[in-house]
């Protein structure tokens, strides 16, 4: 044996270089070391997450402007009573991603989602390519969501017969007299100070604006199915079923959410039982409040009639239920505000576990020593969403919201169908049925929405993604773990 021992550090060393030197931006998370146990690194995430907790986190990411402000969108100008179909196509395009992300769930319970689902699989190089574009994406959606809630609010106010300074009201160029949109900057700080209390605490607040949510959206639909008329329903497709499908296209990014929702893993109690059940309970619970309040929605009011920018409101007024109209305005308010907290939520996560891995500085993996959550992140993306929100028009902050998302899809849709095939052999909670033809029309659905999206987005995609590339070749390729340190074998 002690003959031999020199031989094996010999060995073990070749290894190592070998890894360094050949992998390069391939190489990979060995799965077998993305444990739990990893968590005690950066002073850790604290685990407090039940099943309903993250099942709410997903909903409230998932419900909020498709029901209250797409749907009359889509039912007005693209799909008539069809968004009912454009809904359960987005639905079943979803789906077909969520159950990729289900299996990856159970079997990699860290933060990260995407990017470390990307990481372990496809490599290095792929794992930042994602994580870096969702930085981006998830930053955006919460200054879009920002400044739509801004938008309820002025219109609320106006309501009560009240004049705010035209100052405070709107970004530059988007109206005489507009500087910042202030209360929209404002929420997104104060969504960044509730995540900074500890998730047990942010996690309290976001399942009771979840539950006033869904209890409105119940409300909209107890009340409006005694209006309905069915023969607003005629013609069902108005459009032609190519306005379903395009409205399929738009709706499609009302009908994700548990993506941001999966970046919490590390702070599940059971993230391998719990988070495939929670994100599937999401869409589904989701799927079918999107469904029912469709119809209700084209039920009450032709599709002609249909307010694009308040359905629901509009919708209620035309049947002389005023007093309701002004309390799903408000309920529009509180529904919105969840999708900010778990995209925010999704971020932070997300950069967290960038960090902790070697791709960013460390300095930012650092938690908080009694609350237990990435403060130092969690401040950086409050101000830099209240800057977006602040100062950049909602039609081109919207802009910087879709591409991301899809390509996120295809890395996770793609990368479990690889690892399916690789690695069979590694313990599953949960396995995506119907391999691969499932993650495959998850790939063919992600593709062909991103081709809807305008050629602007892809100048500022093209545009991020080098800034991105010049950051990881010029200090993560050589600061990453797995090039500073040994590491252990990586199989498949």
């Amino acid at each position: 044996m002690i003959r031999r021992q020199p031989f094996a550090v010999g060995e073990e060393v070749r290894r190592v270089a070998k890894i360094r030197a050949g992998e390069g931006i391939l190489r990979r998370k060995p799965i077998e070391h993305i444990d739990e146990s990893e968590a005690a690194e950066s002073g850790g995430l604290e685990r407090s997450l039940g099943l309903w907790q993250l099942t709410a986190i997903g909903v409230g990411g998932i419900i909020g402007a498709g029901i209250f402000t797409l749907a009359g969108t889509v039912a007005n100008g693209k799909a008539g009573p069809a968004v009912l179909v454009s809904f359960l196509i987005a639905g079943v395009a979803s789906a077909c991603a969520a159950l990729s992300y289900a299996e990856f769930a159970g079997l990699i319970p860290k933060a990260g989602s995407a990017y470390t689902y990307g990481y372990a699989v496809l490599g290095e190089f792929a794992g930042w390519f994602i994580g870096w574009d969702l930085l981006l994406e998830y930053t955006a959606i919460v200054a879009v969501v920002a400044i739509g809630i801004s938008g309820y609010f002025s219109f609320l106010v106006e309501q009560l017969g009240a004049d705010l300074p035209a100052w405070m009201l709107g970004a530059p160029g988007t109206g005489a007299g507009h500087r910042v949109d202030l209360f929209a900057a404002l929420l997104c700080l104060l969504i960044a100070w509730l995540l900074t209390l500890g998730i047990r605490s942010a996690a309290r607040f976001e399942t009771i604006v979840v539950v006033l949510k869904v209890l409105v959206v119940l409300l909209v639909i107890g009340v409006g199915v005694f209006h309905i008329s069915t023969a607003n329903y005629h013609p069902f497709f108005p459009f032609g079923i190519t306005g379903a499908f395009t409205g399929a296209a738009t709706v499609f990014f009302a009908v994700f959410g548990y993506d941001a929702m999966s970046t919490a893993a590390e702070e599940s109690k059971d993230a391998q039982r719990h988070m495939p059940k929670a994100i599937i309970y999401s869409l589904i619970i989701s799927m079918v409040l999107y469904v029912a309040a469709c119809l209700v929605l084209t039920g009450m009011q032709n599709y002609k009639d249909i307010d694009p920018e308040s359905g629901f409101s509009s919708a209620f007024k035309s049947v002389g239920l005023s007093g309701l109209a002004d309390v799903i305005a408000v309920g529009a308010i509180i529904g919105i505000l969840t999708v900010m907290f778990t995209f925010m939520l999704g971020v932070t996560r997300v950069w967290f576990s960038m960090s902790r891995d070697g791709l960013l500085p460390r300095w930012f993996a650092k938690t908080h020593p009694t609350r237990h959550v990435p403060t130092r992140v969690t401040w950086i993306v409050g101000a830099g969403s209240a800057a977006i929100a602040g100062f950049v028009p909602i039609g081109e902050a919207a802009e910087l919201t879709n591409i991301g998302i899809l390509l996120a899809f295809v890395v996770v849709c793609v990368a479990v169908i690889v690892l399916r095939y690789k690695r069979p052999d590694l313990p599953r909670a949960f396995r995506t049925p119907w391999m691969p033809f499932v993650p495959a029309l998850g790939v063919i659905f992600s593709i062909w929405l991103i081709t809807f999206l305008a050629w602007q987005t892809w100048v500022r995609f093209a545009i991020w993604f080098l800034i991105g590339c010049v950051i990881y070749f010029g200090y993560s390729y050589r600061r990453s773990t797995l090039a500073r340190e040994p590491a252990p074998e990586r199989q498949g």
